[in-house]
């Protein structure tokens, strides 16, 4: 996958909005875990309630009992901006993970900048929803997040078993295994 790490200065704020239908192992909001889903775009429809949902079913798969989450949902040209602005790359990727859990050693913190738009078009190409698309992306992201790596091959054959585990265990199907060969 073309998913990118960096690290900014200091977390985005938000709130979750939006609807959608609840993933079957979804837990109850804890105090100990915040998840934010900001959508600041308009190319697909995805639920905020629903998105942190997925992702809080990912963290208790994990068994992560503590995280501070956002999750920022942009088109290709806000993502190009910031593939640009803390990679130095061009163009727009489909996923940027922000580590910010330094300051909270025993807290998965960070964010996780997701383009709905290359979910769209990547969604069309394997063949499910792009919903789902943007659901793998931020499972992704939270996979970065807690050590998991795709640059070598047996670390991204652990890491692509580890996604599959986590959607199905949030109640959505596991990804098409016909992913894209940057992946």
């Amino acid at each position: 996958m073309s998913m990118r790490h960096a690290r900014p200065p200091r977390r985005a704020r938000g709130t979750s909005s939006g609807r959608g239908g609840e993933p079957a192992a979804a837990n109850e909001p804890s105090a100990a875990i915040e998840i934010d889903v900001v959508d600041r775009q308009r190319v697909v429809r995805i639920g905020g309630r629903w998105l942190a949902r997925v992702v809080r079913a990912a963290l208790a798969r994990q068994r992560i009992e503590r995280a501070r989450l956002c999750v920022l949902l942009v088109d290709d040209r806000r993502m190009a901006t910031l593939h640009r602005t803390w990679l130095g790359l061009p163009g727009p990727t489909d996923v940027i993970t922000f580590d910010l859990s330094g300051d909270e050693p025993a807290t998965v913190a960070g964010d996780i900048a997701i383009s709905a738009e290359t979910a769209r078009r990547t969604a069309r190409e394997v063949g499910w929803a792009a919903r789902h698309e943007v659901a793998y992306y931020a499972v992704h992201g939270l996979l970065h997040l807690v050590g998991y790596d795709d640059h070598d091959p047996a670390d991204r054959r652990a890491m692509r078993l580890r996604e599959r585990t986590l959607l199905t265990a949030a109640g959505l199907p596991p990804p098409p295994r016909s992913r894209r060969a940057a992946r």
